[in-house]
């Protein structure tokens, strides 16, 4: 019996996101940035910059008899476009464009019918909130934007 959805719903996250066409140009990271990440667009999965936690977890007993428990969790995650010029509308609009590229992965085609209960981990799981910031550094142009992927497991 697992104590928690969570590992296996991460791990589910991930390839979801990493088998979606829409973001195939970007990389799909599992956790906190590593150095020297060259790509120009990526998505972070349990973690988001000012996090906390990666993921928060609430329990309780699903019915008297305390046989199952029920879970919810929200996975911090982040996507991140930059590029070297400064035009910070690109890259906005890039980043609201890998929002809905994840968006539209979890939710079920003839081709992922099981893409919204992340591969059976959970019993459903969608985006519920984000925020966005943007930099200028000598770099160019940076926009990123924090979200959360919730879910609810009966465990």
């Amino acid at each position: 019996m697992a104590t928690s959805a969570v590992p296996a719903a991460v791990d589910a996250l991930l390839a979801i996101l990493r088998a979606a066409p829409a973001l195939a140009g970007a990389r799909i990271v599992d956790g906190p940035p590593s150095v020297n990440l060259t790509e120009r667009h990526r998505i972070y999965v349990g973690w988001s910059p000012g996090a906390d936690q990666s993921v928060d977890i609430a329990q309780d007993f699903a019915s008297a008899g305390a046989r199952t428990r029920d879970e919810n969790f929200d996975i911090a995650c982040y996507a991140e476009t930059r590029a070297g010029d400064k035009d910070m509308a690109l890259r906005r609009t890039a980043v609201f464009e890998l929002l809905a590229a994840v968006e539209v992965a979890l939710r079920a085609t003839s081709d992922a019918p099981t893409a919204p209960t992340l591969s059976g981990t959970v019993q459903w799981a969608h985006l519920t909130a984000g925020g966005l910031v943007q930099e200028q550094s000598d770099g160019g142009a940076l926009a990123g934007l924090s979200f959360t992927v919730t879910c609810r497991a009966r465990i």
